[in-house]
């Protein structure tokens, strides 16, 4: 089986600033490591060093047995694209290489092309075949047929956004766990999936002959499928062997030590000190007292050069203010609403500050329901939602919003194009038709409550999923929004944005409708609306999570 080794990885960016150092740990054959850090730590940048997309300033890394990759947003921002462009992506390196000649000689087939195309078609056909194309394609119909139940010769073409991020996660993982890479590297996989694939998925990894390195922030997949947790934190990483079940209890341990390592350096220094003065004094009546005074003076350098023990981490302080505001009693109405071919018509009444918790396995309308309500149901003159402009959703009945209903939309999938080539400062500074403009001082006060100082002038396409997703919850803080609708809201949130989100959630004057896969965030809910896999939507006392 396959292996990942690193050792003394150090990663700087581009204005000089360390990222990470002294990076070491192993994934031994058939090890199952989880690697977790607050979101913006650099834990995706580090998955790109292991599978070679960036390159350390120093130190080495090395793996074999081929190396499987799933990116943290597969699939997303890519609506346009068809599904075997994706399922290419994943493929082994022969294969992607063929592919892309394969495509190029079909096209020029397809253009007309003379007895030279052709010869060239024939030719990629044959290196398809050698670099394990057929076999490749006989797994992906496979795969096809157990996630989407159509076989891939009807599905391939399919564009990524008629495919839900479920869908998408559960096909990709699918076609690595499945395939020849003896080596896998999961950035978040966990996202956008429902319960049973999320138990799925930690069986899936428990029970792999493969050696797995994943990234997680949900707290069950972390327990039930990773052997040990290597945490980036503080610029560096370490190592439990336990489980996340003992991982708290064994942070707060090593926080401790460094405490009592930290209160023991400034005791030495403080004698070095006094012992040095000491001296001092004595050399300048008693000149035989000089040598022992240049001596404790090294003694003294010596030790503050070689500097104090490194401090704990210092903990998250992200401050969510959703204020809402008061509406009419009932928020949202919907009298036989269909969502067409997912749904039959349901009826449902969510009253002003209701938090109401929206579930069900994925693929069955949950969020065509929020994003037909983000566009201001089916009432034309309502507001809609801020940011860009949403798909329609084909449906009949009636969803309607209430008096001074003001809809803000979280998406699932992070695509906000109306972003596009902005720094976070300068789409806070320059508003939108819901949010005002913001000086640089309010600009950067805004960002600081969500830790994003440090990412003011960076495009909102590179940050990390996390950081997007803090960055989102604060677009929407800026808007005024009284109804929020978020889909997905915990996904790509580590432990400490997740709690305040919460937080925030719980002060919120307004009403809250979410989609959600998170077991942990369905705690500050207060009503479960339940879509079926067999298209009925009922109402439930308690989350229930096992419904396809």
């Amino acid at each position: 089986m396959g292996f990942v080794d690193l050792s003394g990885v150090r990663y700087g960016l581009s204005d000089g600033t360390t990222l990470f150092s002294d990076v070491s740990f192993r994934v031994g054959d058939g090890a199952k490591v989880a690697l977790i850090g607050a979101n913006g730590t650099g834990k995706t940048t580090l998955l790109n060093i292991v599978t070679g997309v960036l390159t350390p300033d120093s130190g080495t890394v090395s793996h074999s047995g081929g190396l499987g990759v799933m990116r943290q947003l597969v699939g997303m921002r890519e609506g346009l694209r068809p599904l075997r462009e994706l399922a290419v992506d994943l493929a082994p390196p022969p294969v992607r290489a063929v592919a892309a000649r394969l495509a190029k000689a079909e096209r020029r087939i397809d253009e007309g092309g003379g007895e030279k195309a052709q010869l060239a078609y024939a030719q990629a056909l044959a290196d398809w075949g050698e670099a394990g194309g057929y076999e490749f394609d006989v797994l992906c119909d496979t795969v096809a047929v157990a996630i989407l139940g159509r076989p891939w010769e009807e599905v391939k073409d399919r564009p990524l956004r008629t495919l839900s991020g479920g869908e998408q996660k559960r096909f990709a993982l699918q076609l690595l766990l499945q395939g020849r890479d003896e080596v896998l590297v999961l950035d978040e996989p966990d996202n956008f999936l429902d319960v049973p694939a999320k138990r799925e998925l930690e069986d899936a990894i428990r029970t792999s002959p493969k050696s797995i390195l994943f990234v997680s922030h949900d707290r069950e997949v972390l327990a039930n499928a990773a052997e040990s947790i290597v945490t980036l934190e503080a610029g560096t990483t370490w190592t439990h062997g336990g489980g996340f079940a003992s991982w708290h209890d064994a942070r707060v341990a090593r926080h401790e030590r460094f405490e009592e390592l930290r209160r023991r350096w400034d005791e030495e220094h403080h004698k070095l000190r006094e012992l040095m003065l000491m001296y001092k004094n004595k050399a300048a009546f008693n000149s035989d007292m000089a040598s022992r005074y240049r001596a404790a003076q090294t003694r003294l350098r010596k030790f503050e050069e070689a500097g104090p023990p490194p401090a704990p981490p210092r903990e998250q302080d992200i401050r969510v203010k959703l204020a809402g505001g008061r509406t009419g009693k009932r928020a949202v109405i919907c009298e036989q609403l269909e969502l067409e071919d997912l749904t039959f018509p349901f009826d449902l009444e969510v009253w002003y500050g209701d938090r109401v918790a929206v579930l069900g396995a994925n693929g069955t309308g949950k969020s065509h329901f929020l994003r037909l309500l983000a566009q201001g149901g089916t009432d034309p003159e309502h507001p809609v939602a801020a940011g860009r402009k949403l798909d329609a959703v084909r449906h009949s009945g009636i969803a309607r919003l209430g008096a001074r209903v003001e809809p803000g939309h979280f998406s699932q999938t992070h695509e906000h194009p109306e972003f596009d080539g902005r720094t976070l400062r300068e789409i806070l500074w320059e508003g939108d038709e819901s949010r005002p403009s913001l000086d640089r001082s309010a600009a950067m006060s805004a960002l600081n409550r969500y830790e994003l100082t440090g990412q003011s002038e960076q495009d909102f396409k590179t940050l990390s999923g996390g950081q997007q997703a803090r960055f989102m919850v604060l677009v929407l803080e800026l808007s005024g929004a009284t109804c929020l609708l978020l889909d997905e809201p915990t996904d790509n949130l580590d432990l400490a944005s997740a709690e305040a989100l919460e937080q925030g959630l719980a002060a919120f004057e307004g009403t809250v409708l979410a989609v959600t896969h998170d077991r942990w965030f369905t705690r500050g809910f207060d009503r479960f609306v339940v879509f079926g896999g067999d298209g009925e939507v009922t109402e439930s006392d308690e989350p229930v999570w096992d419904v396809r």
